[in-house]
């Protein structure tokens, strides 16, 4: 696959292979809150929005969907990557910028196609009982409030 570049260029995009080892390598020293390796809740991402029928360009950004707002990689690498421009604007959407609320983040998502339902996925995810078990009380409970608020803004059901 060619994507235009913003000379006007074709050049070939990054394959899916290549985005998962930018992802891989960006992450492969991070630790959650649990302290298990940041890469398990990457690759439960993609492979939740793999089992809810996600497009290449929607798992492409389920690997990528972490890495900007945790400084992995810059706006500046993602506006000058080999991306197709849906899975640029599905990472750009994904991606909390500091200071901001939740209302302007909540209508990103929902302006953006495809990004909801990796927001979803990531949601399920992070709210995952087992995951936030390992956390203390008081984490727990914020982390938990914080997820909640944001399935309600962008009008999910409660996990079961």
């Amino acid at each position: 696959m060619t994507e235009p570049s913003r000379a006007g260029n074709t050049l070939p995009s990054l394959t899916l292979d290549q985005i998962e080892a930018i992802a891989r390598e960006g992450h492969a020293h991070q630790k959650d809150a649990g302290g298990h390796p940041y890469l398990e809740h990457v690759r439960a991402v993609v492979d939740g929005v793999k089992k809810r029928g996600g497009s290449d360009d929607q798992i492409a950004a389920a690997w990528l969907h972490d890495t900007i707002e945790d400084d992995v990689l810059s706006h500046e690498w993602l506006d000058s990557a080999r991306l197709p421009q849906d899975v640029e604007d599905l990472v750009d959407a994904m991606t909390k910028r500091p200071g901001e609320g939740d209302e302007s983040y909540r209508q990103r998502i929902l302006a953006t196609p495809g990004a909801r339902l990796i927001k979803e996925t990531d949601l399920a995810h992070n709210s995952d009982p087992d995951r936030l078990a390992l956390l203390g009380e008081p984490t727990r409970s914020q982390l938990g409030e914080k997820y909640a608020r944001m399935r309600r803004l962008i009008s999910l059901q409660e996990p079961c």
